[in-house]
C-alpha cells in the first residue's frame, strides 16, 4: 500500500534515490509507483520536482548545528574501537564529522575500607575506578539523519560503555525577539 501522499498522483510516479554501500559503490535505483498495489524498477528518471520529505511527512525536519556524543567506560582500548565504529558508520551516511577528542587523564574514584571489620585501624585497603571518556561532534545533521545515525550506534554498544548525547538544534527566532530587534535596527 502506498503512503497517502503518493495516491494523490494519477500518472505513474517516479523515485530516483542513491545507495551507498559498505564497499563504497554507489548505486542509482529508480522506483516507479505504477499502481497501489504494484511497483517496478526501471531506468527512467522522471522525478517530479514538486515531491519533498515535507510534503509526505506534514513537518518540516529539525536542522541540528552540531551533536556531541560523550562515550565513557573503564577500558580505554574499548572506546578508542567504538569511536572508529561511530566515525566510520557516519562516513557511511555523509555526516560530517566535527572534532573527535579524549581527555589527557582518567577521572579517578578511590574508595579506602579497612582490612578487618571491627578492629586494626592501620590497615587499609583502596580501591580505585578509573572513568576513561571520548568525546566525539558531528555537525549539520537533520532530525531524520540523526535518529537513524543514533538509532544504529545506540544498539551496537559494546558491554560496560554508557553514552550521553548532547543536541544543539537551529531554531528560528521568536516573533517577540525578532520585533524588538527590528525595532532596535530602525533607530
Amino acid at each position: 500500500m502506498l503512503p497517502r501522499c503518493l495516491r494523490a498522483f494519477s500518472k505513474p510516479l517516479c523515485i530516483s534515490f542513491q545507495e551507498s554501500g559498505i564497499l563504497g559503490k554507489n548505486l542509482n535505483r529508480h522506483l516507479q509507483f505504477v499502481g497501489v498495489n504494484s511497483f517496478s524498477s526501471t531506468r527512467m528518471s522522471c522525478m517530479p520536482q514538486d515531491v519533498s520529505l515535507e510534503k509526505c511527512s506534514g513537518k518540516k525536519d529539525t536542522l541540528y548545528k552540531s551533536v556531541e556524543i560523550e562515550i565513557r567506560s573503564g577500558e580505554p582500548a574499548v572506546l578508542l574501537s567504538y569511536e572508529w565504529f561511530t566515525s566510520y558508520a557516519a562516513k557511511q551516511l555523509g555526516i560530517t564529522i566535527g572534532k573527535c577528542w579524549a581527555p589527557p587523564k582518567a577521572h579517578h574514584n578511590r574508595l579506602t575500607l579497612l582490612k578487618s571489620i571491627h578492629i586494626y585501624k592501620k590497615h587499609r585497603v583502596q580501591y580505585e575506578i578509573r572513568t576513561y571518556f571520548r568525546h566525539m561532534t558531528y555537525e549539520r545533521l537533520t532530525e531524520s539523519t540523526l535518529k537513524t545515525f543514533l538509532e544504529y550506534i545506540q544498539r551496537n554498544v559494546p558491554e560496560g560503555v554508557a553514552v550521553k548525547v548532547t543536541k544543539k538544534s537551529v531554531l528560528n527566532l521568536p516573533s517577540s525577539l525578532s520585533d524588538s530587534v527590528r525595532r532596535l535596527s530602525i533607530q
